[in-house]
């Protein structure tokens, strides 16, 4: 993989660091891993491999063994394992609860994944943290005021929040953006204080207060927030025009919410 075809989109920046030395291969990543002491979510050293042909799924190889199947030369993959770089306890959570669903339900003789499961596996695919001290410009976007919060409060929404996008195919995506892009978001109210922090100690305690998340709270798909990538202020050059916010195929009409209550905040 060149390092062309892994360029960063600005919502990927903060992956920056994991590429200082250029597009890591396994070692380099597991080198990270190690370094960082990071573990799946049954306390399993975490190890990169090549996907193996044997039937065994993904959550349930990394519970079992820590062992995350990690294909070389390939984008989405290689976001993956950064997320686990930055994320390690919130990635840990979620391979935990996934693993509990699983065998509780086999346990059951139920095949189906319920809806525990397909929210983790949309948040991971897709998640975009938003980190704020506003919480009503959270409502703002849950009930798609697109215009009220990403024009006429653009200041203060620059101020107070910050998108954080987890989703590794998301990551993938911004590779090349395309009109329609949405993440599933939640809300972490957190204060000024962590405004101002370097970019490495918000994002090590952001993955904390996610790991609580992940790791107790019940939700299912309808508990994610649809919200259009590039309306984040700064996705792209022409979202600086307000104009933009009134294509419907990226920004829904407004509607009634029930409270735009996000796990992150229960």
């Amino acid at each position: 993989m060149s390092a062309d075809s892994c360029a960063l989109h600005r919502l990927s920046a903060f992956l920056a660091p994991w590429l200082k030395d250029g597009i890591p291969d396994l070692a380099a990543l597991n080198h990270a891993a190690a370094a960082r002491g990071i573990r799946t979510g049954n306390g399993a050293p975490l190890r990169f491999i090549p996907p193996r042909d044997d039937g065994e799924g993904y959550e349930e190889r990394a519970w079992r063994s820590g062992e995350v199947a990690t294909r070389a030369d390939n984008r989405h993959d290689l976001f993956n394992a950064l997320i686990w770089l930055a994320f390690p306890r919130s990635k840990a959570a979620m391979n935990r609860r996934h693993c509990e669903a699983l065998l509780a339900a086999r346990a059951a003789g139920n095949a189906a994944r319920g809806a525990l499961r397909d929210a983790l596996t949309q948040f991971d695919e897709c998640g975009v943290i938003v980190a704020g001290t506003a919480p009503d410009l959270w409502q703002g976007l849950c009930a798609h005021r697109w215009r009220d919060v990403f024009v006429e409060r653009r200041a203060e929404l620059l101020r107070s929040t910050r998108f954080i996008v987890f989703g590794h195919a998301s990551h993938d995506a911004l590779g090349a953006p395309f009109v329609g892009l949405c993440g599933k978001a939640l809300f972490i109210e957190v204060d000024a204080a962590w405004l101002a922090l370097p970019p490495t100690e918000s994002i090590d305690q952001l993955d904390a207060r996610l790991a609580k998340v992940f790791g107790t709270a019940i939700f299912a798909p309808r508990d994610w927030q649809p919200l259009p990538l590039l309306g984040i202020p700064g996705a792209t050059v022409e979202n600086e025009d307000g104009a933009y916010y009134d294509d419907e195929r990226q920004f829904r009409p407004p509607r009634r919410m029930r409270a735009g209550s996000s796990p992150g905040n229960r």
